[in-house]
């Protein structure tokens, strides 16, 4: 085995059918990990295996509906994850968040059991005035006490929907963000994240 070196790349080179046959079964186990050299003595180099590149260098998820990341999507707003907050029954925090919007306590049970991308529309058409009112509470929209109550959403949705916990749990430490083409002006996209990498860690803790 040849081992050739340049700059930014160790290459490996078999010489002979075993040793190409044992680089190839390595490579099918090392693609995509990410590798750093150990202190060792003597003039040898060890590199070791630091894991799959996406979680040895933390790189962030960006949690939405059609993400990339299997356990994005489930973790998102829009995923259908039933759970029920005071009393109340919803089919996914997107509903619970868009049926703030409305007075009436019947309006909101009908955008309850709403899909997500079905609550998101009729939320569309309802816009904010500057409260909302929640268990005889007003609410200032875009505030920290509203920002609360997604978070006692997306809360009860982790703690009651199990698929839904271990899809938050499996992203580990990594970063989470909200990124989306416009920024909610009522709740950040920051502000999401922060909430979701709050309850993960609540969560492992307990």
């Amino acid at each position: 085995m040849r081992v050739l070196l340049k700059k930014g790349l160790l290459i490996l080179a078999p010489d002979t059918a075993t040793e190409r046959a044992e680089l190839a079964a390595w490579k099918q186990i090392a693609i995509g990990h990410v590798f750093a050299p150990q202190a060792k003595a003597g003039n040898g180099l060890a590199l070791g295996d630091l894991g799959v590149k996406e979680d040895a260098c933390r790189e962030p998820i960006n949690i939405h509906s059609r993400s990339t990341h299997p356990a994005g999507r489930l973790i998102s707003n829009f995923a259908e994850t039933s759970f029920t907050l005071d009393g109340r029954d919803y089919r996914t925090v997107e509903g619970f968040w868009q049926g703030l919007k409305f007075e009436t306590e019947a309006d909101r049970r009908r955008v309850a059991p709403l899909s997500g991308l079905q609550a998101r529309k009729v939320g569309q058409a309802q816009p904010y005035g500057s409260t909302v009112t929640y268990d005889g509470r007003a609410v200032v929209v875009g505030t920290w006490d509203h920002w609360k109550l997604m978070e006692r959403a997306c809360r009860a949705k982790f703690e009651q929907h199990l698929e839904a916990r271990a899809a938050l749990l499996s992203t580990g430490d990594r970063p989470l963000e909200h990124r989306m083409r416009r920024d909610s002006p009522t709740i950040p996209g920051a502000i999401m994240a922060e909430i979701w990498m709050r309850i993960r860690k609540e969560l492992r803790e307990s």
